[in-house]
């Protein structure tokens, strides 16, 4: 709060007409102790004597009666009197202190607010620790004014500081504070508690006064006026100009402040007009928010802002009105973030930990409206309000940013026949939609009334067993409303601090669900056969209680659990009313009624029993998956949320028979479950909740256990022939238009929760065939992601293979099929693991043992590309890592590497450009095999591979020792090639200088024969020319790998087949030159004489070449004279 150290202004003008000046004179103008003579409370006698009626009277007219009204109805009020009002009009209870500084949201303590708080730290620790220190002093109280010095120790930064603090007060509130500090926050600062907490524990230390203007009535005028001018005369330099311009108005007969009667008295308490609240400093709540929603997020503002909302429940149970205050001052610096435009212009969605800021706003809209004793004007303004929020452009939508809205459900209520009639046809509905609709909710329904104010509330003898009748059989009461807005009104009673009536409520609408749970599993038994021979179902719940913006689950949930901590703790604190009225009465007469809410059980049940079987049924119950990222992730959120709260939960006997029920309700439900018989397509999944039961039921019924896993497997909505809903009750379906592509933008997610459900099946039934064969199924029928069924492969192949036992073969069996099922998925498909996977299912398949490795290969055609099969699978099958692992015989060996070369050889034959290699290296030990590979490449060589491929055999073959079959395969690689005259860095040219080796070691007559096909190949100067010399070094067959005889001379460049080639290398050299001078730039002119340079060295190698180079020198200074300056340098070089 911004504190200041002037002091507000009076609130009301004080007078005494009927008294005079000298009946006055001479009474004591000095004050006494608080707790002096009269006190019934806070004296210091240690005797305890009943409470004087003075007292018990004035405390009362302190709690509720303005000073003012005590004024005007009595015309004098004896001073004993006015002194026990005042003493007891300051607050009692340091629970609202404490509220009211229990957090610093900013200036030099915002560090503190982050995870872990530092408590010593907190205003509230701080100002209790100044207290107890003796830091407080000079504490006087003037009527409703207290006031007093707090010193603040010295620190090693900072020295020590005095600061002056004043409090008003009335009817037992703080209602204005300022302090020296100069700390600018929401809430009390330390100073102020300190000071307060003084006049709590401490009344009868504090100097009690009656307001100022009583002790100037007192005063006659010399009395007056010495105390003025000794007033003026100690605050000459801060006072002196206020009073002497209010002199000069006072002895003004037509001033403004003489046509007033009376004059302000700070000190005098309240007028009968002012609101009765604690003081709360609007303008810092504002500036904090403000402050908060323009960091984004970051350094732990939504942190803030949820304490802040956390602030706003605590005043609610507190019944304190600024909780409502508050919550709109925080509401219109929502509204008013300049971010809410942006993104409606942009296009985008706010982010995920802002939109849940605005969802709890909703919610607090909610409780507030729903306040059981709020005035109809209170109720009325809130409502213009949420209005005027509501029809801003930029006021979030309750789903998120999705467009496609719910009807209004809220009001489809018995009580609802005059509510908003024009709510179905809103555009959309905001975050305060829920809370204008509510406006119209009342409490007066005589049921009602009776469930909430009455533990012996029943009616044993009635029989009206219709849907909607007051009582169940056994005489216990229902409350029959649209379940989230009967939730409401519950988390309405809790915030508002009426934990009883919230209890009692929940009690009501708890046993109401659980009866139409009992009669739509009889209405499905009834009708069961004419629905399964119809093959439909419908939707019963469009509004899904999990996910739901009311959270009605969670609220029935929260309220039953506190309840049921209470009880085991000992201490019924959920049950404490902590309103100021009541403080004083015992725990005792506050929780006698507590026992008796327990008549609403069953024989042995618990409230902990009653709220996990109330989740259990919200978790069960089938619903529509609702429209929009937003909404559909909340559903996963708060699904997740209520599982690990049950996860808190221990099971005992008790509750594992609420389970097992639950569980068979769940099966046997039809329509109105999840986990029934038929789900309507677009049902939200149940496999998160399902893997919760199954893991508690395991223990206890195995065989229900499974019932349940195996029944929620299931994800219709990515069946094909999935059942379409039945669209002929539309009092069941509003809004539902069916389409085969719904925008699940949750799908992943759901299917990797359909993923660890089954993983958690296949790890229990690990050493069960039965039931590891019924999961198999499950799983090749459910689940359609080829990545999921991997990882449930991967994973059964770990549980099945455990360091610490013996590997499970019925366990490897299901990964191997499960394996086999993703190889078959993603043959035909793009897939960035695939390489991975192919891999991982030979490894299981060698555990597995040798019979499936020979099985794999056997059908690689259904499971495997043909590189696949020959690169990894045979390979890997083939490799002695392999035959260690099996410990195979010679017999198993060849019989295993004879499917491996069937194989290849089949791939081979399939797809020749990439799996001819690999076949010919698998069948290097079978000759028969080997030369059935080399005659596919000889046969696929001309038509479907490249001269990479045959140039890459044709090296293998040469490796091997077959140089003829690689001069033969070289030679068909070069007819395949093409290298133009500037393709100088080609990666070919390495294959045809290897070619051309490889073809002058054979001899001659092969040198003959590929030299045709290079100058056929090759326009490339520098390559030829690089040939041309590796031919003419060495005689031809002198190093070849055979036997045959060599005439041992070099070959002669005047005959074939050399002559070719240097003709064919010359005249390269001459297309290249003209080719390069055609787009020669001079940066490039040094480059091009060294090139002519080495096409004079090839022009040489010929008889006539001088001639030749002189010609073709010649040639080029004629063509090309126009470039001077290049064939002034070719002149220089070349003459």
């Amino acid at each position: 709060m911004a504190e200041r150290v002037q002091q507000p202004p009076a609130k009301r003008l004080c007078c005494r007409p009927g008294y005079s000046t000298t009946c006055r004179q001479g009474q004591r103008a000095g004050g006494t102790v608080c707790g002096g003579s009269g006190s019934g409370q806070g004296g210091s006698s240690k005797t305890q004597s009943p409470e004087s009626l003075l007292d018990i009277a004035a405390r009362k007219v302190a709690e509720k009666w303005p000073f003012q009204r005590v004024e005007e109805r009595f015309e004098r009020i004896p001073e004993p009197v006015q002194r026990r009002i005042v003493y007891w009009s300051f607050p009692r209870s340091e629970r609202e202190i404490c509220m009211y500084s229990s957090f610093n949201t900013g200036g030099e303590e915002s560090a503190s607010s982050g995870e872990n708080v530092d408590e010593t730290r907190l205003p509230f620790r701080r100002g209790i620790a100044l207290l107890e220190s003796g830091c407080v002093d000079n504490v006087l109280q003037v009527g409703f004014h207290l006031s007093g010095t707090v010193t603040e120790p010295a620190t090693p930064s900072e020295p020590e500081m005095v600061c002056s603090v004043a409090i008003s007060f009335d009817r037992c509130k703080i209602t204005s504070v300022t302090c020296g500090c100069g700390n600018k926050d929401i809430f009390y600062c330390a100073h102020v508690v300190a000071l307060s907490l003084y006049r709590v524990r401490r009344p009868e230390q504090v100097k009690l006064h009656l307001p100022i203007s009583e002790t100037l009535f007192q005063m006659n005028r010399d009395q007056l006026q010495k105390f003025v001018q000794y007033l003026i005369t100690v605050h000459h330099t801060e006072v002196l100009p206020t009073a002497q311009k209010l002199a000069d108005e006072i002895l003004s007969q037509n001033s403004e402040i003489n046509q007033v009667h009376g004059a302000p008295d700070p000190t005098a308490g309240a007028s009968v007009d002012d609101e009765n609240c604690w003081h709360l400093d609007e303008e810092q709540v504002q500036e904090q928010v403000k402050l908060f929603l323009s960091q984004g997020g970051y350094h732990g503002s939504g942190k803030q802002l949820n304490l802040l909302f956390s602030k706003v429940r605590e005043m609610l149970k507190m019944r304190d009105s600024n909780g409502a205050r508050m919550l709109t001052l925080i509401t219109e610096q929502f509204m008013a973030d300049p971010r809410l435009a942006l993104w409606r212009q942009q296009g985008t969605t706010m982010t995920d930990k802002y939109r849940l800021l605005w969802d709890e706003l909703g919610a607090l809209w909610m409780c507030i409206v729903l306040n059981p004793h709020c005035k109809p004007e209170q109720k009325a303004a809130w409502l213009r309000q949420l209005k005027k929020w509501n029809s801003v452009d930029v006021c979030p939508l309750e789903d998120g940013n999705h467009g496609n809205e719910l009807p209004n459900l809220t009001n489809a209520l018995p009580q609802g026949a005059h509510g908003n009639q024009d709510s179905g046809a809103r555009p959309h509905r905001t975050v305060f939609t829920r809370a204008i609709e509510a406006c119209d909710l009342h409490w007066q329904d005589s049921h009602l009334q009776h469930i909430i104010n009455d533990d012996l509330y029943t009616n044993y003898c009635y029989h009206d067993n219709t849907e909607n009748s007051l009582f169940d059989s056994r005489g216990w009461p229902l409350w029959h409303e649209h379940v989230p807005t009967a939730c409401a009104r519950v988390d309405a009673l809790r915030s508002h601090g009426y934990p009883r009536e919230a209890l009692r409520l929940a009690i009501a609408i708890v046993n109401t669900l659980r009866r139409q749970q009992q009669k739509q599993l009889e209405l499905f038994r009834n009708h069961k056969k004419d629905l399964l021979h119809k093959g439909v179902t419908s939707i019963t719940n469009l509004e899904g209680w999990v996910g739901h913006p009311l959270d009605p689950i969670g609220t029935l949930f929260s309220t039953l659990m506190e309840t049921g901590r209470g009880d085991e703790d000992g201490s019924q604190g959920g049950f404490l009313d902590f309103s100021a009225s009541t403080m004083s009465s015992s725990k005792h007469s506050e929780l006698h009624l507590f026992p008796s809410t327990r008549r609403f059980l069953e024989e042995g049940e618990s409230y902990l029993a009653l709220a996990v079987e109330t989740a259990l049924m919200g978790l069960g119950q089938q619903r529509i998956m609702p429209d929009g990222l937003y909404a559909q992730e909340k559903v996963c959120r708060n699904e997740e949320h209520l599982i690990a709260k049950l996860q808190e939960v221990d099971l005992d006997d008790t509750l594992v028979k609420i389970f097992r029920k639950q569980a068979v309700f769940l099966l046997e439900g039809g329509p109105y479950s999840g986990l029934g018989e038929l789900i309507y397509r677009e049902s939200v999944p149940m496999h998160t909740f399902a893997k919760y039961l199954f893991t508690c039921l395991l223990p206890h019924d195995a065989e229900l256990a499974y019932k349940i896993a195996l029944r929620a497997m299931r994800l219709p909505v990515l069946e094909s022939t999935a059942p379409s809903g039945d669209m002929s009750r539309p009092h069941h379906i509003v809004s539902v238009v069916p389409n085969r592509y719904p925008r699940w933008f949750t799908l992943s997610h759901i299917e990797s929760q359909q993923c660890e459900l089954a993983s958690t099946m296949l790890t229990a039934a690990k050493g069960d065939a039965r039931r590891l064969e019924t999961v198999l199924e499950s799983i090749q029928k459910n689940i359609h992601s080829s990545s999921h069924i991997f990882k449930l492969a991967q994973d059964a192949f770990k549980i099945a293979t455990l360091m610490d036992s013996l590997p499970d073969i019925t366990l490897l069996k299901v990964s191997l099929e499960l394996g086999l099922q993703v190889m078959r998925m993603t043959l035909s498909t793009l897939n960035w693991r695939r390489r991975e996977m192919v891999r991982w299912l030979v490894t299981c398949a060698t555990e597995v043992g040798v019979y499936a490795l020979d099985s794999i290969m056997q059908s690689w055609f259904t499971l495997f590309t043909p590189t696949e099969a020959t690169s990894i699978v045979a390979t890997t099958v083939m490799s002695n890592s392999t035959i260690v692992r099996l410990h195979l015989d010679c017999h198993q060996q060849e019989n295993l590497a004879s499917s491996a070369r069937t194989l290849a050889l089949q791939c081979a034959m399939k797809d020749p450009q990439n799996c001819a290699l690999s076949a010919l290296t698998l069948c290097e030990k079978d000759h028969i095999a080997f030369e059935t590979a080399y005659q596919i490449v000889l046969d696929a060589a001309t038509t479907g591979m490249s001269y990479t491929q045959l140039f890459t055999i044709a090296r293998y073959m040469e490796h091997r020792g077959y140089p003829m079959r690689a001069y033969k395969l070289a030679t068909l690689a070069m007819a395949h090639l093409n290298l133009s005259y500037n393709q100088d860095t080609h990666p070919a040219i390495n294959d045809v200088l290897w070619a051309c080796a490889l073809s002058h070691s054979l001899g001659k007559n092969e040198l003959a024969a590929i030299i045709p096909l290079v100058v056929k190949s090759v326009k490339c100067a520098t390559v030829l020319s690089d040939i041309l010399r590796r031919c003419t070094l060495t005689t031809p067959g002198m190093v070849a790998l055979h036997s045959r005889r060599n005439s041992g001379k070099l070959m002669s460049l005047d005959k074939a087949p050399l002559r070719q080639l240097l003709d064919a290398t010359i005249g390269a050299y001459i297309n290249t030159t003209h080719s390069r001078l055609t787009h020669i730039s001079p940066r490039h002119y040094s480059e091009f004489i060294e090139f002519l340079s080495k096409a004079r060295e090839t022009f040489l190698m010929a008889h006539d070449g001088h001639i030749q180079f002189t010609q073709f020198i010649d040639n080029l200074k004629q063509i090309y004279k126009g470039k001077k300056k290049l064939m002034m340098l070719v002149r220089e070089r070349f003459g």
